[in-house]
């Protein structure tokens, strides 16, 4: 049976030790996120595209020069600062020959009809400092900050990772339904396979809005289909309650406290409901908004998971236990559907064209996530429970004791905001 309390303990740490954290050291990047609007017109399509800086030179850094440090990458120049290199934006540079670093981001950036690669053409470039960058969640808004006006809106000496680039490039295909957007660049980025890739696609009165993940070497397909655009937010979803082990652990922890289905039921039932309700009011801004608000609910979610793992170990519920964990698991949700608001907030805005699809296909890929878990770890569960001896009891005790242990650590460090 030793086997068994293995194989547990490795589907924990496959769920647990996978940091959620964003590093973002390498060329000081400060965003991580790529804005795409596409326009239909009769000769083709408009794109007004928003990346961050380093997604375009990084990976141009040369070899090391005889002063030991690396030759920059175009369009920026290198500096140490307290020991450590940094990497600045070359103004004049960019200013002389703006079209250059154009052609960099369209070698980098790849649009196919019909799996055929289409050349694009540069209509405008603007280079805003993070920060001051005007708005770009709307059409109307990429347009204004591609507008007529100076390609820089600052003069002051500025990290790579602190600007944003702006570029409207247009694509002579002709009237097309369906198309496809990928990217073949590797700049080497930590945090990059978080990237959040948001496309907007414009077709007469039809917008439909799309959702990816990391670089996006493979390509989105993009089309007219509502079933498809709202399948993407509902992959990120399931990627984002899979690939997040607060979120995961306290699944777990509701799932070895059941005693039996209904106990489960009850339990993931109070969970769905309380994290759908704070999900929607926390996206659409029914939520506090000062700097304080985001760490203490982060650090209340941690020690929900100790409350859970401690739960998870205690005499059987007697009385009214379902409706009691139903009430618990619900309190409980509400904090992690705010977590999972603050997530949202970075891919979708609540002005975004078909925002309720959006949000709804997220939340049921949230569920599906939770599904998973459920479907996974439920069955392992019944079975340790039919072993004779106090398997099943050392193993439960197990499991939330590593849950617990991993909680406190997160505890420790989120509650340092606080000091």
């Amino acid at each position: 049976m030793r086997n068994l309390k293995c194989l547990l303990l490795a589907i924990l740490a496959a769920f647990t030790f996978v940091s959620p954290d964003k590093a973002a050291a390498h060329f000081n990047l400060n965003q991580n996120v790529r804005i795409h609007h596409v326009v239909h017109s009769d000769d083709g399509l408009d794109v007004y595209l928003r990346l961050p800086m380093p997604y375009l030179v990084a990976e141009l850094v040369g070899p090391e020069g005889p002063d030991g440090l690396p030759m920059p990458a175009p369009y920026t120049y290198n500096q140490i600062e307290d020991g450590v290199l940094m990497h600045y934006v070359d103004q004049s540079a960019v200013r002389s020959d703006p079209s250059g670093l154009a052609r960099i981001a369209i070698k980098a950036f790849s649009l196919t009809v019909h799996g055929q690669e289409q050349d694009a053409n540069l209509v405008a470039i603007r280079l805003h400092p993070l920060g001051q960058e005007p708005g770009f969640a709307s059409l109307d808004e990429a347009r204004a900050a591609l507008a007529a006006g100076d390609i820089f809106s600052t003069t002051e000496e500025t990290y790579v990772g602190a600007f944003m680039v702006d570029l409207h490039l247009h694509f002579a295909t002709g009237q097309v339904q369906e198309y496809g957007v990928s990217y073949n660049s590797n700049p080497g980025l930590e945090g990059q396979e978080d990237t959040a890739n948001l496309i907007l696609d414009y077709n007469g009165q039809d917008v439909r809005t799309f959702r990816a993940t990391g670089l996006m070497h493979d390509p989105v397909n993009i089309s007219g289909s509502v079933t498809a655009a709202a399948s993407t937010f509902f992959v990120e979803g399931i990627r984002h309650i899979l690939e997040g082990p607060d979120h995961v652990l306290f699944v777990l922890c509701m799932i070895i406290g059941a005693l039996n289905l209904h106990s489960l039921l009850a339990r993931v039932t109070g969970f769905t409901l309380g994290h759908t309700v704070t999900l929607i009011l926390g996206f659409f801004g029914f939520a506090p908004s000062g700097a304080w608000f985001i760490p203490t609910v982060e650090l209340a979610i941690a020690l929900s998971i100790i409350y859970a793992a401690v739960m998870a170990v205690r005499p059987p519920e007697r009385g009214h236990g379902d409706l009691r964990a139903f009430a618990i698991t619900s309190g409980i949700g509400l904090l992690h559907g705010f977590g999972f608001s603050f997530m949202l907030h970075q891919i979708l805005r609540v002005d975004a064209p078909n925002v309720w699809h959006s949000l709804l296909a997220f939340n049921v890929g949230v569920e599906f996530g939770q599904l998973m878990i459920v479907l996974l770890v439920w069955p392992l569960v019944l079975f340790l429970r039919r072993q004779p001896g106090r398997i099943w009891a050392s193993s439960r005790a197990a499991v939330a004791a590593c849950a617990c242990l991993i909680a406190m650590v997160w505890v420790v460090e989120r509650a340092e905001y606080f000091l």
